[in-house]
């Protein structure tokens, strides 16, 4: 019987655990923190060491490990097995090359990939109903996969991370994209360039069957993305003469309308792009024209990603606790021509702030807490300084008058304060939808 390691029992680790169990093999599972389900995984007859990660673990000859796309490869127990060149996995790739018969499309970029994703799955579900989308989105490749009937094929959306991509060896997308790119996790990667290099690994083992996005917008994407093994299909906001393009108002693949944007009811550029990658790479799945216009039109949004909460007294309140980072808060401040309170703070991923400043125009007061909070006063005159988004907003409903909108797009992770982005945002909600008129 084969063994293999799993390191780390969050979501994306446990979803790997069931799945290798299914398959036959001898799972070792291993956290730092005790696990509350340990006896029902033993129970299973999975070999848990929670509490720690012991040396006994580096005596035994796995086959390969998988360890949550988060852990370092510098992390000991990690740097060891990479030492003795012991292959080094995560979920998406145990999932997929157990079931290789799956199409799917993929997506990662800096910013756009979970709406993006969303759409596809969406537009994917015309084609049937099963199909699904999954892994960063936070829904593991291997739990969309765990119940498939043998032969059984889905077409599948992906949304993959940097460190996720990290961890594949044989993923090829049908379709991929790389949304965007900008300075993003620099505290893992150690430079800009490593962090672009690792996106551009979503195409590596595509071939002249599959297809590639290009956003010819983005500089860095096209500095980048050189040598693709595929056929490349060019996208533009800005332009008409590519391959995807908008045009009076609507979006085109070739000569093929597939969007009337007059139909499409999200705010802001960044969600007409999204529409336009995920319209075109749901076309090129097979799905029709009809549908794609049919399913945009009704299109609602997702949770985090500029949120409409709710109006109180005339302020307007947004959740965008997905913005973790410099590019999508710019993103979410260009949505907005009214004066905004903006919640900012988290966890500290070593980046600048600097290319915030030309579009904190319309920023009445910043709202700051958590780690990163005194490095906004470097970039803003008006800041406030808090403890807690609890505290940062309640400040903000407190001064915003009618016609401000209070938004909470906190340039950074949320890992000082919450173990995600969706619990943040989720308790901006709570507390916002409990304000009292």
């Amino acid at each position: 019987m084969k063994k293999v390691l799993v390191v780390g029992a969050a979501k994306s680790g446990l979803a790997a655990v069931r799945f290798l169990h299914k398959y036959g093999y001898d799972v070792y599972l291993t956290d730092a923190k005790v696990l509350a389900n340990r006896d029902e995984l033993i129970a299973e007859g999975i070999r848990v060491y929670d509490g720690g990660h012991p040396d006994l673990l580096k005596e035994i000859d796995f086959d390969f490990v998988v360890k949550n796309p988060g852990i370092r490869y510098t992390m000991p127990l990690i740097k060891h097995f990479v030492d003795n060149n012991v292959k080094i996995y995560n979920e998406i790739e145990v999932g997929l090359s157990h079931q290789k018969q799956h199409r799917y499309v993929a997506i990662t970029g800096t910013n756009g990939k979970t709406t993006t994703t969303t759409m596809c799955e969406a537009l994917l579900k015309k084609l049937n109903p099963e199909n699904v989308a999954c892994g960063n989105i936070g829904y593991p490749v291997c739990d969309a996969l765990l119940n498939v009937e043998d032969g059984r094929a889905l077409d599948l959306a992906i949304e993959i991370g940097a460190f996720q991509l990290l961890g594949v060896e044989s993923f090829k997308p049908h379709v991929s994209v790389i949304m965007n790119l900008s300075e993003d996790h620099i505290d893992f990667f150690g430079t800009l360039e490593a962090y672009y290099k690792a996106k551009m690994r979503i195409y590596q083992l595509q071939d002249e069957n599959d297809y590639f996005l290009r956003n010819i917008d983005d500089e860095a994407i096209m500095k980048y993305a050189v040598d693709v093994p595929c056929q490349v299909i060019d996208f533009s906001l800005k332009r008409t003469e590519c391959d995807v393009y908008r045009k009076d108002n609507r979006i085109y693949f070739r000569d093929v309308e597939l969007v009337d944007l007059d139909d499409f009811q999200l705010v802001g550029e960044h969600n007409v792009q999204n529409c336009m990658v995920a319209s075109a790479m749901c076309y090129l799945m097979g799905v029709s024209p009809q549908d794609i216009h049919q399913v945009m039109a009704g299109f609602k949004g997702v949770p985090h990603r500029i949120e409409y909460i709710r109006e109180l007294n005339g302020v307007k309140y947004y959740n965008d606790s997905k913005g973790t980072n410099v590019d999508s808060t710019i993103v979410a401040l260009k949505a907005f021509s009214q004066p905004v309170h903006l919640l900012v703070g988290g966890y500290d991923k070593k980046v600048s702030f600097d290319d915030l400043i030309p579009y904190l125009g319309n920023v009445k007061c910043m709202y700051a807490f958590g780690e990163t909070k005194h490095m906004f006063e470097k970039i803003f005159d008006n800041v406030l300084i808090y403890d807690n988004m609890h505290q940062a907003l309640d400040a903000a409903h407190e001064n915003a008058v009618e016609g401000d909108v209070v938004l909470l797009s906190p340039v950074c992770a949320s890992w000082d304060q919450y173990p995600n982005f969706e619990v943040r945002g989720d308790e901006f909600r709570e507390i916002v939808n409990g304000y009292e008129i």
